[in-house]
Formats: structure tokens, C-alpha cells, sequence
């Protein structure tokens, strides 16, 4: 498609630029005119009308492609909505006749796998809502939000002992968006921890903070962190993008965003909403 788009915009810029000095030279040199006035509109309806055509070029097949795309991410989370409905329903019903440990054990992990599917399922239609631009601010509250976190995290890292301190703090901001800014600082203050069981976690004054007592960073490597694909650590395993996604949704929110860290010793990372 866009090898073809590449070959159309290419042919019809060289038919333009062509033409441009075509009537150029015909009107200066063949039959020059004294009129410079009937030059001037003729050259500007040309680029006019070339301006308008390549931007057609370039922009429907790139609408179209985007459409197409948005349209199969809609028909995918319809159809992903029922069997996730399925298996949570069905679950609940086995456990309620379910008596032998091991078999309870077996479908409560079926059970959260399918939340983390849900979860999975909530982000795609949370981008798919954010990219046509239809997400509303609500009344949220960030004490009880940040526990629903971390209490759907807890599962995921049965090592880690969470401190949490938290006063409550009523905001008004993008409760899914938010959401996945907590997970996404809370899931890098564990993976950054490899040495250490602990993260604390406290709100108080308009400020959410996460803290980690792993590697932490040097002056260089914070200068860095928000660039996308950029990992301070090989080893540990990510795409490098959370944090430039994190930056974003603050920017965009009114959230200041501040890391505090030290090599060796650990990392803060700061959220400080505004008065409401």
C-alpha cells in the first residue's frame, strides 16, 4: 500500500514540477507577456490545484488505512467480550461445587488470568476511546483507586510486601488512564527491585508516591528515561515505552511528574495533582 502511495505522490510531483516550468518557459520564453499579473494567477491555480491533489494522495489511503484499523480494533473487543463473560460466569459456577484444594487452587488461577485478561481488554478499548478522542473526565477517588491497584497487582508479585499509607484525595481526571499510569510505576518499581521485597506507597498532600528501594538511576540515566525504547537495564525484560506513555498522560492531565533516585539505593517517582 504505501509503496504504491510512495510511487503515485513521487509521478504526479514530477507531472507538477514538469508542468510549473512548462508554463514558465512558455510565458517567458515562447510568448513572453507583459502582463505579469496573468502569470502570477496562472502559476497560483496551478499550485493550487497541485497542492490540493497531492494532499489527497497522501492523506485518503492513510484515512482509510486508519479507519480500516479502528474498525477491526472495535469488531475485536466486541467479539473478545463475550467469551470473557463466559469463562467468568462458568468459573464462578464450578466453585461454588468445588471442594478439593488443588482444583480450587487451579480455577482461581483460571480466574486471574481471565481478569488480566479483562484488564487487557479495558486498555484496548481505553486507547481505542483515547484515539477518537472520547474519553471524559469523573470524579475519582485516588485513595481507593490506588488500592484497587495494588490489590489486582498483589497476585502478580507475591514477593513484594507493599507499604501503603493513603489519605483521602478526591480528583477529577481519566479514572482508566490514570489507572494504567499506577500499574505501569508500580510494575517498574518491582522489576527495578530485583534484590529487594518492598515498596512503599503514600498519599498525602495532592502527592502519590512510589517508591523502590532497587539499582535506582544516575543523573544520566534520568536525563533518558522518558525517551521511548530507552531501558537503563538490559537485562530486565520491557519494551522501554511505559514511561514516555506515563509522561504523556501527565502532560496532558496537569499532573507533575518528578523522579527522585540513586544508584544502589532506589527510586521515588512523584505524582502531584492539583487542588480540587
Amino acid at each position: 500500500m504505501f509503496r504504491n502511495l510512495r510511487i503515485n505522490i513521487f509521478i504526479y510531483y514530477f507531472l507538477t514540477a514538469s508542468a510549473f516550468l512548462a508554463v514558465l518557459y512558455y510565458f517567458l520564453i515562447i510568448s513572453p507577456v507583459e502582463n505579469i499579473f496573468l502569470l502570477g494567477v496562472v502559476l497560483i491555480c496551478l499550485i493550487i490545484l497541485s497542492g490540493v491533489t497531492i494532499s489527497k494522495l497522501s492523506v485518503d489511503p492513510l484515512a482509510q488505512h486508519v479507519n480500516n484499523l479502528e474498525n477491526l480494533s472495535k469488531e475485536t473487543l466486541h467479539e473478545l467480550n463475550l467469551p470473557i463473560s463466559t469463562i467468568k460466569t462458568n468459573i464462578h459456577m464450578l466453585k461454588k461445587n468445588i471442594d478439593n484444594e488443588k482444583d480450587l487452587k487451579r480455577t482461581s488461577r483460571i480466574e486471574r488470568a481471565c481478569d488480566m485478561l479483562e484488564q487487557r481488554y479495558n486498555e484496548l478499548d481505553y486507547m481505542i476511546k483515547l484515539q477518537s478522542s472520547n474519553i471524559k473526565n469523573e470524579s475519582v477517588k485516588l485513595d481507593e483507586l490506588v488500592q484497587q491497584r495494588v490489590e489486582f497487582l498483589k497476585p502478580l508479585y507475591p514477593h513484594v510486601n507493599f507499604s501503603i499509607d493513603l489519605i483521602s484525595k478526591q480528583i477529577n481526571n481519566d479514572k482508566a488512564g490514570l489507572s494504567k499510569v499506577i500499574d505501569n510505576l508500580i510494575d517498574n518499581a518491582v522489576k527495578y527491585s530485583p534484590n529487594s521485597t518492598k515498596i512503599d506507597i503514600t498519599l498525602k498532600n495532592n502527592e502519590l508516591s512510589i517508591q523502590d528501594y532497587g539499582c535506582g538511576m544516575d543523573e544520566v540515566e534520568l536525563l533518558q528515561i522518558f525517551d521511548n525504547y530507552y531501558q537503563s537495564n538490559d537485562n530486565i525484560q520491557g519494551f522501554g515505552i511505559g514511561l514516555s506513555m506515563v509522561k504523556r498522560f501527565c502532560d496532558a492531565n496537569g499532573i507533575l511528574l518528578n523522579f527522585k533516585s540513586q544508584p544502589n539505593v532506589g527510586t521515588t517517582v512523584i505524582l502531584k495533582f492539583k487542588e480540587e
